[in-house]
């Protein structure tokens, strides 16, 4: 039988989300086209809106409080009762305002996050891609890099002046110390408080930018790297660890991927021929670890995970030294089939990706990797441990999905990072997973990415506790632009980790001499930054179609002086393509390579 469209081979609407197949414009189109307003506003004024009037109103709410409490002070001396009443109000005051002041931290860096450290990062990225286009193709590096140094003092520079500026036109409607009259009014107060919160946001951007930008101009820029030959000495400590990312697991036999559409592999044929090619690897040479750097799968859907295991089953030797970590892909994409939707921050669906995460990370490292106890400051439990009294509360959320069970779901997700596999020495070699998702709640914004302060100060616990071990930490996001020609703006901006200079200058001071190996990008580089080796893993699956060879690299590690771990010459593992099938769709169907 002879079909005027193949149904194996996918048509135009398997490329409706895809950035390979689509401009960014004309995604942009379609988004302005099908987005729920409605939503859009409810989640402007939970994520931004309400932070906002919370944190203009903290000031003035304290002057009334302190006002109140003079004025009880005054007669405190003339009888019992209004000593009584006084300490009453002291009282009153101190809890609320410790309850207050979390409130107002909250909401504050709540912003930062969603709008203050993207926009550096934006105003940073754009002036560096107009410059870059300015230089000549045979530019050097070194030029590259000097002007991207430049272009990120430039950027705190004009930050600064626009928000002194800015600070100086909204300063006569703000209001700091009152009565409580000024709060009688929901209108009136709400102005208030948004005049305050623009002046303090607009004040920390000011100041934040100009040291974010003179720290980035100062910072070493990242380079090409070299990996140095293979050594055979038997004194030398080595690690071969296989570096995967973006596999983009789909849920359909002849599916296709949200970024590649038609212009990738159909299926997950691909991903099977590279866990047989590493298993065969592996019982030649033996590997001590295989670490997939997110975006496993295509949406974060349980027909994905499932499809994933499957493929993995058949390698338990594989599974025993998998080690994963969580993809935008993997909890951040709303709805793979139109980056117009967006959730609440309050929806529950986001919390069911993260709980199919979590059963992930436990099926294939829940005993090898440990948590990080912040109070305590040492390493904690495994992750088996710190899971087993959520079992039930997790799969009763997978059963049921509603808010309420959402809620303390929420709080493990965001203490399960970092991840830490310890050495197995004091000296040897320890790995630590990280989130590097950013919160977002629309399929459009799914790409970019935070590392928190929390995070990186588990990752300088879990360093001290080891001081003379060597480490190579994972996450999604790259760090850094490469030191290339200038890519496409939209790229470097809406897949960027917005505070990866940030991360990049503390994990020189907690882990100098680590290698950081992440995916995201699909890109094949290996760089350093100052005392760090950077690798990026190209995708196995992206980028490609069936008949066409991708690859992956197996690294091998080394320990050098001074904790410095160095990178030889890693293994290029080649997935050859397979054939286009042919044949009947109907009676016994090709099977899939």
């Amino acid at each position: 039988m002879t079909f005027l469209i193949d149904p194996r081979r996918g048509d135009v609407e398997d490329d409706a989300s895809s950035t390979k197949q689509r401009s960014m414009l004309s995604l942009a189109g379609s988004l302005l086209a099908e987005i729920s307003l409605p939503k859009l506003v409810v989640a402007w004024v939970l994520m931004v809106g309400a932070p906002a009037v919370l944190l203009g109103l903290a000031p003035l709410a304290f002057s009334i409080w302190f006002a109140t409490l003079s004025q009880k002070a005054a007669y405190a001396l003339s009888g019992v009762g209004s000593l009584l009443l006084t300490l009453a109000v002291i009282a009153i005051g101190w809890y609320g305002g410790r309850r207050l002041f979390r409130i107002v931290e909250n909401s504050f860096w709540s912003l930062n996050s969603l709008a203050v450290q993207p926009a550096y990062a934006v105003v940073r990225e754009v002036l560096r891609h107009l410059a870059e286009k300015l230089l000549p193709a045979s530019a050097s590096s070194d030029m590259r890099s000097l002007l991207r140094a430049g272009m990120a003092a430039v950027a705190g520079l004009l930050i600064f002046v626009i928000a002194l500026w800015l600070v100086a036109m909204v300063w006569p409607a703000t209001v700091w110390t009152g009565p409580i009259a000024d709060l009688v009014s929901p209108w009136h107060a709400v102005k208030i408080a948004m005049a305050n919160s623009f002046v303090l946001i607009a004040s920390y951007f000011g100041i934040a930018a100009l040291a974010w930008g003179l720290a980035d101009a100062t910072m070493d820029q990242p380079r090409d790297f070299i990996a140095s030959p293979a050594h055979t000495q038997s004194e030398q400590r080595r690690w071969r660890i296989a570096h995967l990312s973006d596999t983009h697991t789909v849920g359909e036999h002849y599916g296709f991927r949200i970024e590649s559409g038609r212009s990738g592999p159909s299926g997950n044929g691909r991903l099977r021929r590279v866990l047989a090619g590493l298993d065969a690897i592996h019982a030649r040479e033996p590997l001590d670890a295989v670490l997939i750097t997110g975006d496993l799968t295509d949406a974060g859907r349980s027909a994905e995970w499932a499809e994933f295991f499957t493929a993995l089953a058949p390698y338990p030797r594989l599974a025993a030294r998998l080690l994963i970590l969580p993809g935008n892909h993997d909890i951040n994409v709303v709805d793979r089939a139109n980056p117009a939707r967006l959730d609440m921050p309050f929806s529950p669906n986001k919390r069911l990706r993260e709980a199919r995460m979590i059963s992930a990370m436990a099926a294939v490292q829940g005993a090898s990797m440990r948590i990080v106890d912040l109070k305590g400051r040492r390493l904690g439990p495994t992750l088996d441990e710190a899971l087993r009294p959520h079992h039930a509360e997790i799969a009763e959320f997978a059963d049921k999905g509603t808010l309420r069970l959402s809620r303390p779901l929420a709080e493990l997700w965001s203490n399960l990072f970092p991840m830490v596999r310890p050495p197995q020495t004091e000296d040897g070699l320890g790995i630590i997973l990280l989130n590097s998702n950013a919160d977002t709640h629309f399929s459009f914004t799914n790409a970019l990415g935070l590392v928190s302060a929390v995070e990186m100060r588990g990752v300088e616990i879990a360093c001290a506790q080891y001081p003379a071990a060597c480490w190579l930490v994972g996450l999604h996001h790259h760090m850094v632009e490469y030191p290339g020609p200038a890519r496409q703006l939209s790229v470097r901006i809406g897949t960027a980790l917005i505070n990866g200079s940030w991360f990049v200058r503390r994990l020189q001071r907690i882990a100098p001499g680590a290698v950081v190996m992440h995916g995201h990008r699909h890109i094949d580089w290996i760089g350093e930054c100052g005392s760090l080796r950077i690798v990026s893993a190209p995708s196995p699956v992206m980028n490609a179609t069936d008949d066409r060879t991708t690859y992956f690299y197996i690294h091998i590690l080394a320990r050098g002086p001074n904790r410095q771990l160095d990178l030889q010459t890693p293994q290029r593992i080649d997935i050859p393509g397979a054939k286009p099938e042919s044949g009947s769709l109907l009676g016994v169907a090709n099977p899939q390579p």
